[in-house]
């Protein structure tokens, strides 16, 4: 199948995730939790990308960001993941790549679905049966986003900030989005976007997005085309 070339809309949420090549290890301690986030941090400013959620496992990360400067996540993430390897490389006494070629991403519709992303994201750890609760999760948005703990990675989007009038009701409005198990079709809609570089959200999203930007955002139809 062939590969759409990277898109990167400005203002328009994204669902990134990054792989350890053949899901290896990447991080294998935590100074290299620390030491990705602090150069996560510094790369999103430069490249002027704003992190809403993000959950870094131990062989792959997953980030929720929307860019703000044309080709921003893509600089973001080679600059990220340059620096990233040769650190990891030099600290284990090793060679060759880490990660599993090029990061994916899909594009996510705001209404209705970003928040659902959140949750994605930072549910990884309970998924992957790591920890009960995401809480328990100390590489993860979840406690800045539920509990209010500082992070210098996190920059709110405006959904989230709709969920109260104050940081209270935020934080308490959140922490209630997490009572309920995410849908299992919903579950496959979002990897099946994110591994197909598509976008996530109805069909009225997705029809603005293709006349907008002359883009693909839907799956390819199969077969042959029909004759005239």
């Amino acid at each position: 199948m062939t590969r759409l070339p990277r898109f990167c809309p400005l203002g328009i949420p994204q669902h990134v995730i990054q792989r350890g090549n053949n899901r290896s290890i990447c991080f294998a301690s935590e100074q290299d939790f620390s030491l990705y986030a602090n150069w996560l941090n510094d790369y999103s400013q430069k490249f002027e990308v704003a992190i809403h959620a993000w959950v870094f496992m131990t062989n792959h990360v997953h980030l929720l960001v929307t860019p703000f400067k044309a080709g921003g996540v893509s600089a973001m993430m080679q600059a990220l993941g340059r620096r990233y390897v040769r650190y990891f490389n030099h600290t284990y006494r090793r060679t060759g790549t880490l990660w599993e070629g090029r990061f994916k991403s899909s594009l996510i519709q705001t209404e209705d679905y970003l928040l659902q992303c959140y949750r994605y994201i930072e549910l990884n750890p309970v998924r992957a049966n790591m920890v009960k609760d995401p809480s328990e999760y100390s590489w993860s948005s979840y406690r800045h986003n539920a509990f209010g703990i500082e992070s210098a990675l996190c920059t709110p989007h405006e959904e989230y900030l709709k969920l109260g009038e104050d940081r209270r009701k935020r934080l308490s409005a959140y922490r209630s989005l997490f009572k309920a198990h995410i849908d299992s079709e919903l579950l496959e809609q979002i990897r099946c976007t994110i591994n197909q570089g598509l976008a996530l959200g109805n069909d009225r999203f997705k029809d603005e997005v293709e006349i907008l930007y002359g883009r693909r955002v839907r799956p390819a139809k199969m077969g042959r085309p029909e004759k005239v």
